[in-house]
């Protein structure tokens, strides 16, 4: 029987995170390439972006689901926004009309994937990516669209 590599015992070795020590008050948070602290504030009705820190309007006691729900929910509102508007510069840049998108929430694959209609579905996990990035994607996912040609309608207003 082959050893086990190192790498691989170490994976298997491990205790799994514990949810606690990630989703808490003070916690970092990945958002646009740098880091946002976690801050649980009874003060507020929604959640807010101030400076370097995402407000949640949640009690001290909440439990580590509660606060990872509020930050994914609060997240994936984000990535909806900073996506689309990339989508429609990008669109603009290229020519066409923005194409149908969606978010994915998968946690395997890349950042986006093309369907044979020709829509998009861009990771919501994106959003933890510098804007840069997030740009340099919809750009190459654009790019690979296949080109729409004029149809023969659009031949025959031209020439009546």
């Amino acid at each position: 029987m082959k050893p086990r590599s190192p790498q691989l015992s170490l994976r298997l070795e491990s205790a799994p995170p514990d949810p606690a020590m990630r989703w808490r008050d003070g916690a970092g948070l990945a958002y646009l390439g740098s880091h946002l602290i976690l801050r649980l504030d009874t003060d507020r009705q929604d959640p807010v972006l101030e400076a370097d820190a995402l407000h949640l309007p949640l009690p001290p006691a909440a439990t580590p689901r509660q606060i990872q729900d509020g930050v994914e929910a609060w997240m994936r509102r984000e990535a909806k926004r900073l996506i689309g508007a990339s989508v429609e510069r990008q669109a603009l840049r290229f020519g066409h009309a923005a194409p149908r998108w969606a978010l994915s929430f998968s946690t395997r694959g890349g950042w986006v994937s093309q369907h044979a209609d020709g829509s998009l579905r861009f990771n919501w996990r994106l959003v933890e990516q510098p804007p840069g990035v997030i740009d340099q994607v919809v750009g190459q996912a654009l790019a690979a669209l296949p080109r729409q040609h004029a149809t023969a309608d659009f031949w025959e207003m031209q020439t009546a």
